[in-house]
Order: C-alpha cells, then structure tokens, then sequence
C-alpha cells in the first residue's frame, strides 16, 4: 500500500465531488486554456481536496494536500510518472529530454545534467555568466538613455538562453546583443504548443495543419538544424582537442574531462554499446534550452511586478545590492553573489505568490489509494502548488508580497530600510512551512537546476536594483497569468532610469 495511504473506507473516483459539466465535453468548456488554472484552484476552494473534473469523457483527480504531493514525487519514476501525454508530444517535438522521459531512461541522463550543472560547476562558470549579466546591464543602459520600455520577458529570455547555452553546451549565441538570433523567438513556440496539444481532445495536427501549427513546425526544423550544427562543431572541437593532446603528451593516458553537459553526452554516446543515439543527445540539448529559459526568465520577471511597483523596497533592495557590489556594476565573483540572499527571495516570494509551476500532473504506473481514495494505473493526477503556499497554516499572512520571511533573522535588521524601522523579527512573522513550496518540485526528480536558477536571480535583480530604477510602464492590475505551460505574466513593460 501507498505511504499516502490512508482509511478504511475506499471511494472511487467516481464518488468525488466533481463541477457540473456536459455529456461528453465534460468540463471543458468551463477551462479556456490561458487561466485554465485558476479555475482549477477555484473548484479546490469550493469542492475541497480531492475532487474530479472531466476533460472529455476522460476524468482528472485534483489534489491540494502538500503532504501528498510530497508523497507522489517521492516515489517517482517507480510508481509515478508524468502525464503519458506530455511525454508523447514532446517525443513529436523532439524534446523528450530528462524533464518527460520515463522509466530506467532518465537515470544516466540525470547524472548528466547534475553534474553539469553542479555548484562546483557553476562556480567555475561564474566569470562567464557575469560577463552575460554585464551584456544584459548594457542593452538596459542602453535603454534607459533612449527612453525606451523594456519588454522585461523578451531581455530575460535572451538572457537565460545565453546563459544556459554558454554553460552546458560551450557556445553563446549573444541573443542579447544579435537582434536577429531567431533561436530565441523559436524556442518560445515550444513551451505553448505544447500546451495547446496536451490540452486538445483531439490530435488534429495528426490530419490537418492549421497555420499555427505549420509555422511552429517550420521553427522546430530550423531549431533542430541549429542543435545538429552545435553538436557537429562539439564534436568536431573534442577530436581537434584529443590530437593536440595526443601529440603534446603521447604518455598522458587519462582522456581530459568534458567541460560542459554536450561534451559529457557526446562522450557517454560515442561509447562502444552506449546505447543512446544522436536523437537523444538532441532531444536533452532542447530541453535544456527550454527549462533554462522559461522558468528563470519568468520567476525574475514576477518579481519585477513588485520591485517596479514599490519605490521603498527597490531602495532597500538598492542598497543591498551596492553594499555587496561595492563599485562594480555586476557582483563580482562567487563569494559576493552568496551575499544577495534577497535578490533571490524577491523571485521565491514573488513566485509563491504567481507560481510559475501552478500544478504538476502525473498518473500512477499501478494501482494506488491516497486518502482512501482507489486510482487504477493511468488515473489523471493534477496536484495543484497555489492552495497550499496560501494557505496562513504554511505561510503567515499569505496574500501579503513579504520577501523576508525566506530571510535569516540577521538579515532583516542588516537590510532594514534606510530611516525606517527594520522589518519584524521572524519568530513573530507567523506560520513558514517551507515543504509548502514546491516550485523545484521534490523527490528524486527535483529540478537539476535550481542553484542555476537562484544564481541567475541574485545577478540580474542586483545588477537591476544597484544600476537603475524601475517603474512599471502600465498599470499592475492590468498584468495577468497567462498559463502556456508555465504560468508567465501577460506583460512585463518597465521603465528604467539610470541611478
């Protein structure tokens, strides 16, 4: 029996309370694709946890109980896995890559990318990733002279690709400065698409191509072309660099190591019997491409609602920021950047708040009971993130933007605001249960790339906050989730003036 398990007394699913719906359409006429998502959590509010809607005939268990989630991921792959139809379509895509594939496929490749993008890695590549903030700094300076508003989600995906292109695959494509880099634009069709074809009852593509369609086709072969060409250029630099070697030192017996994640799966795959192709290798590049850019770029870009909305935390911010840059424009090493714990909790908060990972679906590989509910193998599982980071048992005064209370109690007296009064201590703060945010996800299938992540985040809002003052160029009430996968804001228009 399942850990989550519990009572003596089994409802099936049918016997969850459930939203009205239609003959055959179910309830999906009640989910318009883009805030699909709040209505999820709205039926959690009125129907409880769990509960059932239908999308078609097929049904779709809902749960908002953080220690069943922790439960379900904890026993990924052996018993869980994601959603069949995501892996399906990314397989069409060619992007079944570490974050989709399932079973024993997903362990040497996990290897992989952990040890790619490990802390000693990344602190190697830190010169490297503070040259691209600094690239960053100035397109928004830039900017900032010529009066112009700054599409916060174009310049923080241009950022993330590079950043994640130049670490795991040993080339930046200098999106932030090449206008015309179309990689960029490409890879942002993918994560939507997606979307829209999980959520179709129908595989309509399969028999027709609408133009949407056609022109994300034409961009996934203009992408694919450009991963083919990095890995030919890789692999054609590890044979120059292994003759070099060779010829240098003809008693070096140790291969030199591979200095990024596409020489290590180049290596792995080039292996007598490794088993992995050229279309697997591909297919981990694009999803490395994507992770990296969307997820990153948009935690940032959700902070930026309440850095550009709040002159009094952007000073804070400001002076936290120079404190630990001293001089320099962009933190200046390693050491520094583990300084800027609020820059990060700017993103954590903001992300609590508008997760940019509203739910996680999977299904179970046999039959499960959780909270004495019985799901045969192949049950739609969607386990919602929101109702419970709002929930003031795991977090105190939860509708309330507090950036503090994911900050060490020496923290808040050191980054009080000049003149005012330092924020409240933590012990009185209320209730923070930190499991409740899952935004990495847990288990063993936790994000391999969250330290990335985070230091992305410390760079750029530091680099933001000690640089230039922002102000958001609309309205804040007019800016909305738009759930195309993840859950990105309508729009991101900021201002900036040099300080």
């Amino acid at each position: 029996m399942n850990a989550a398990s519990v009572s003596a007394s089994v409802r099936e699913v049918g016997d969850l309370p459930s939203p009205r719906g239609l003959p055959l359409l179910g309830n999906l006429h009640q989910l318009p694709p883009a805030t699909h998502h709040l209505t999820l959590e709205r039926w959690a509010a009125e129907l409880g946890t769990p509960y059932v809607f239908r999308f078609g005939t097929t049904p779709v268990t809902v749960w908002s109980d953080i220690e069943l989630s922790h439960a379900v991921m904890r026993e990924r792959p052996h018993r869980y896995r994601r959603y069949a139809p995501i892996e399906r379509i990314l397989k069409e895509f060619g992007c079944n890559g570490l974050f989709s594939i399932e079973g024993e496929a997903w362990e040497p490749q996990r290897r992989l990318v952990m040890q790619a993008l490990s802390i000693p890695h990344i602190k190697a590549f830190y010169p490297t990733l503070a040259a691209i903030t600094e690239r960053l700094r100035r397109r928004w300076e830039a900017a900032a002279r010529a009066g112009r508003v700054v599409d916060m989600m174009e310049d923080l995906k241009r950022f993330t690709v590079d950043v994640t292109s130049a670490l795991a695959f040993g080339e930046d494509p200098n999106t932030l400065e090449n206008e015309h880099v179309l990689i960029q634009e490409q890879l942002a069709m993918l994560l939507p698409m997606l979307m829209a074809r999980v959520n179709s009852p129908v595989a309509y593509w399969h028999y027709v191509k609408l133009p949407r369609d056609r022109k994300f086709d034409d961009a996934m072969i203009d992408v694919h072309r450009h991963i083919r060409e990095l890995m030919a250029r890789t692999r054609a630099r590890m044979r120059e660099e292994a003759s070099v070697e060779a010829c240098e030192s003809l008693l070096a017996q140790t291969p030199r190591e591979p200095r990024n994640l596409l020489e290590a799966m180049l290596a792995l795959r080039d292996e007598p019997g490794s088993g992995i192709t050229d279309d697997e290798v591909a297919a981990n590049v694009l999803t490395m491409l994507v992770a990296g850019e969307e997820t990153t770029a948009t935690s940032i870009a959700w902070a930026l609602l309440f850095l550009g909305a709040d002159d009094a935390l952007q000073t804070r911010v400001a002076a936290h920021a120079r404190r630990v840059l001293g001089d320099a424009a962009v933190c200046p090493g390693y050491g520094a950047m583990r300084e800027l714990d609020l820059c990060e909790a700017l993103c954590t908060e903001a992300s609590r708040l508008h997760p940019v990972a509203p739910y996680l679906s999977f299904e179970p590989l046999e039959e499960v009971r959780l909270q004495g509910v019985r799901l045969p193998a192949g049950t739609k599982m969607f386990l919602l993130h929101r109702p419970a980071m709002m929930d003031p048992r795991n977090f105190g005064n939860p509708g309330r933007f507090d950036p503090d209370r994911w900050l060490h109690e020496h923290r808040h007296v050191q980054d009080a605001s000049p003149g005012g009064a330092p924020p409240e201590c933590p012990a009185h703060r209320g209730a923070h249960e930190q499991r409740a945010y899952l935004q990495f996800g847990a288990g063993p299938r936790v994000c391999p790339g969250r330290h990335l992540a985070a230091v992305e985040m410390r760079l750029v809002l530091s680099m933001l906050a000690a640089n230039f003052r922002a102000q958001l160029a609309v309205d804040p009430a007019r800016i909305h989730e738009v759930c195309a996968f993840t859950a990105v804001p309508s729009e991101m228009p900021v201002r900036l003036s040099l300080r």
